[in-house]
């Protein structure tokens, strides 16, 4: 298996689970808008690396 492609698949499972936790809780109204932003950012970040990972990373048999 390859490392680059699982670490790809795991960057962009957090990243959408910090963009699913974000939009939870703008939905609820949180008051913590700096933390929100922060987890959303990162969220983003990891989503679109993993996706990149994930994209670039050939296929070795």
């Amino acid at each position: 298996m390859n490392v680059k492609r699982f670490f790809g698949t795991v960057l962009t499972v957090l990243g959408i689970v910090g963009l699913i936790y974000t939009g939870y809780e703008l939905i609820n109204k949180s008051a913590a808008y700096t933390t929100l932003g922060v987890v959303g950012v990162l969220g983003l970040i990891f989503f679109f690396a993993g996706i990149g990972l994930v994209k670039n990373t050939k296929d070795e048999a």
